[in-house]
């Protein structure tokens, strides 16, 4: 998993000191007992720290006479280090490995649609993804969805206090249930505060049918899927239409659900969307002069990196293009536009392999946890219904390449 291993011994350790760069890795430590896995911003001094002879009275840890060789990558950001960390930790301390990254799990707003009566709730854990299917839509899309893959998930969120703020906004615009349990619909049960306050369709008393409460059900289902898009246009096509027919009260008060509307979306990141169809390209800075790495989340999993060549190596001339270089190409092709390299990288991708839950969770956590640093290194960009903004792909890439800040949204 880690490109290039060396030999420790402590009679020629200067000798060795001097073959390790002075750059961000990731490296292992092996020799006697458990292997010391770790990520560093400098390689040399960390191992030399590690592995020099122990001054007198010192508490700093030393394994000089336990290692016998080192492994390691350089990285070119702390995004690669921790994915390429996770994994080696994964792999090598599989009963410690998640206390050691202290990976917290993303906060997710929960559709539970495999229930008869269908409810929403703040989670952390994933259970079964949905196939992502974009066709078929309303009620029989969430039937289908149901029936194939289990619940829906929206997210992630920054914390759990954020997904529940949004979960109970969002619910206040439409009436579909609040209440947790599973409901044996009985007339003469009292109902609650919701049903009084006519926020809910009440099914716990049959105060609709079924049908109604599943419509209810896929609006909602529409609005998290669209962003709250689907609800949008439908309230101000309402209000055009009572603004022609001069019902002017009724279109005023439509008009404040709209701005209510409005301020709910404000809240929501541009990363928070259905976890099974939330596909986005992360683009960090190179190890290798001249590149850029590039990493996929697809179907929550995240894969890479793919090295991205931005300018070419003075002694080849070649572009990095994932495992290809330009020099591969036929000899009288015409060179390939900035948007199209971006696009033949993304599909370079090797297609999402078969995970568990727990490791569908723990890729969303390690995406979440650079995503809403204050001071993030390196961009991301998301797919619009499998369409990818090249251009400003293209552009985010040069901004990385040179260090430089990234776009605000618009």
């Amino acid at each position: 998993m880690l490109a290039r291993s060396l030999t420790f011994s402590p009679a020629e350790d200067e000798n060795f000191f001097q073959e390790l760069p002075s750059l961000p890795a990731v490296f292992s430590l092996r020799g006697d007992g458990e292997p010391y896995l770790s990520k560093t911003r400098d390689l040399r001094r960390r191992v030399r720290r590690l592995l020099a002879p122990p001054t007198e009275q010192t508490k700093r840890l030393n394994l000089r006479g336990r290692v016998r060789e080192i492994a390691f990558t350089a990285t070119g950001s702390d995004f690669e280090s921790q994915f390429l960390l996770y994994q080696l930790l994964r792999a090598s301390l599989p009963g410690t490995y998640a206390a050691r990254l202290r990976l917290r799990p993303a906060p997710l707003v929960k559709l539970h649609v495999e229930n008869r009566y269908p409810r929403a709730s703040v989670t952390t854990r994933i259970g079964a993804l949905g196939p992502g299917d974009e066709q078929a839509p309303g009620a029989s899309r969430l039937a289908h969805t149901a029936a194939h893959a289990g619940n829906l998930y929206y997210g992630p969120f920054f914390s759990r206090t954020a997904a529940e703020k949004f979960s109970s906004d969002v619910l206040d615009l439409f009436k579909m249930r609040r209440c947790v349990e599973d409901l044996a619909p009985d007339p003469s049960f009292p109902g609650c505060v919701y049903s009084e306050m006519r926020m809910c369709l009440a099914p716990c008393f049959r105060g609709c049918t079924d049908d109604e409460y599943q419509t209810e059900v896929s609006r909602v289902a529409s609005f998290f899927d669209s962003r709250g898009e689907s609800l949008l246009r439908e309230l101000e096509s309402e209000r055009e239409r009572l603004s022609a027919a001069l019902a002017y009260e009724e279109a005023a008060s439509i008009h404040a659900r709209i701005e209510k509307l409005r301020h709910t979306l404000a809240q929501l990141p541009e990363i928070a969307q259905r976890i099974d169809r939330l596909d986005a390209i992360v683009v960090q800075p190179g190890a290798q002069p001249g590149t850029v790495c590039l990493f996929r989340f697809h179907r929550a999993q995240l894969s890479g990196p793919v090295g991205f060549g931005i300018e070419p190596y003075p002694e080849t001339g070649a572009f990095v293009r994932g495992a290809e270089t330009d020099t591969q190409r036929p000899p009288n092709s015409k060179p390939q536009t900035m948007e199209s390299r971006v696009e033949a990288a993304i599909h370079a991708f090797p297609p999402p392999q078969p995970l568990s839950s727990k490791e569908h969770a723990e890729h969303l956590a390690l995406l979440k946890r650079w995503y809403y640093r204050s001071q993030r290194v390196g961009e991301i960009f998301f797919a619009d219904q499998g369409r990818w903004p090249l251009r400003r792909l293209a552009r985010g890439i040069a901004r990385v390449y040179h260090g430089e800040k990234r776009e605000e949204p618009i």
